[in-house]
């Protein structure tokens, strides 16, 4: 019998392999497979032809079997030291999400207990088994394991982080912005009183917020008032302390923004346990809407932080990114997604406003 050399010979209905692609576009198996995995190092007119034969053979790749044949190349960390349970469960289902997508091994871990030292040590051997990082906040703030991770050449993305740093590329929203969104919203309402509940210090975000809630005040002519503000650190019990604070107070708010969900929970539920109704008493607004802002009566009115896609769009970013660490080009991305305010009803014009609410 004649050999036909690299020509396959397909039965009929049997499924499409890597070979029948390489006997086509007359490559390798391997140049096929780093076609249709993104790698850099094939020749354009290469790629091309290994892409016509995969579109005429209607190919579609094994990925599975792909990550595991470079797991090395397909394993991304996320790391995490949060206290909002909702906020975690919105990653973790973004991260996995990606990670299945694209057939990623995703590696969780909670550096919560840890020093500066300590993750200083963490993110040294982390940068030795992984191929790419995912940090959200308060980790995407740390200098210690940025610097580890950047020296290593690891691609990281930060997710959620107030600014961008250009050292490590980002997934995040425009907090200034959202929260300039949220207090110009209760101002409309009619209230005048509006208090805000800070989020933790050690994140730009909270910082962020912190000045757009003061230029929508400044911008409608409303002098700041700084007993109207209070600390929290994004914990339902942070919440409920500042919260019992800005009741006390001799002239109380009229409505309360915070910082994020859980905060914002807390003060719906001291403001039933001093009997006051919500909205008709007391307005208040959260932000991240995760499932929080629904498990609480009223829902809550809030700012949509889409942090599943963010982490999902994270896992991307850093396949690019790993994939082209073979041009020895790192490009460092800030993606800046969009925020929606969500309007529920746990807000409210105030009692004898004597306004028509605009929006």
């Amino acid at each position: 019998m004649k050999k036909t050399g690299r020509k396959s010979v397909r039965r009929k209905g049997a499924a499409v392999t890597i070979d029948d692609v390489a006997a086509l576009a007359k490559v390798s198996a391997m140049t096929v497979s780093r076609v249709v995995n993104g790698h850099s190092k094939v020749r354009d007119a290469t790629r091309e032809r290994v892409m016509a034969a995969v579109r005429e053979l209607g190919y579609i790749p094994n990925l599975a079997a792909s990550s595991l044949a470079a797991a090395q190349d397909a394993r991304i960390a996320l790391i995490y030291t949060n206290p909002s349970a909702g906020y975690l469960r919105e990653l973790l289902l973004g991260a996995l999400r990606g990670s299945a997508r694209t057939a990623a091994q995703l590696v969780i871990d909670d550096w919560d207990e840890l020093d500066a030292g300590g993750e200083r040590k963490a993110a040294r051997a982390l940068a030795k088994s992984v191929a790419g990082v995912i940090l959200p906040p308060p980790l995407c703030e740390s200098k210690v394991v940025i610097e580890e991770l950047v020296s290593a050449g690891v691609p990281v993305v930060a997710i959620a982080s107030g600014r961008f740093n250009h050292d490590i590329s980002s997934v995040r929203i425009d907090d200034y912005l959202a929260s300039k969104e949220v207090t110009e919203h209760l101002i409309r309402m009619g209230h005048a009183r509006v208090a805000f509940i800070k989020g933790h210090p050690n994140q730009t975000a909270s910082a962020r917020r912190f000045e757009g809630y003061q230029a929508a005040l400044k911008d409608a002519g409303i002098a700041y008032d700084a007993s109207l503000v209070q600390q929290g650190y994004f914990t339902y019990r942070s919440g409920l302390e500042a919260v019992e604070h800005l009741l006390s107070l001799r002239k109380p708010p009229t409505a309360i923004f915070a910082s994020n969900d859980d905060m914002a929970a807390a003060a719906i539920s001291v403001a039933h346990r001093r009997g006051l109704d919500v909205p008709r008493d007391l307005s208040i607004v959260g932000f991240d809407d995760t499932s929080a802002a629904t498990t609480v009566w009223p829902e809550l009115s809030t700012v949509r932080q889409p942090i599943a896609s963010m982490a999902d769009s994270a896992i991307d970013i850093l396949q690019r990114a790993i994939r082209r660490k073979d041009t020895e080009t790192k490009v460092v991305v800030d993606h800046v997604v969009a925020h929606q305010l969500i309007k529920r009803d746990s807000v409210a014009p105030p009692v004898g406003a004597g306004t028509k609410p605009k929006g």
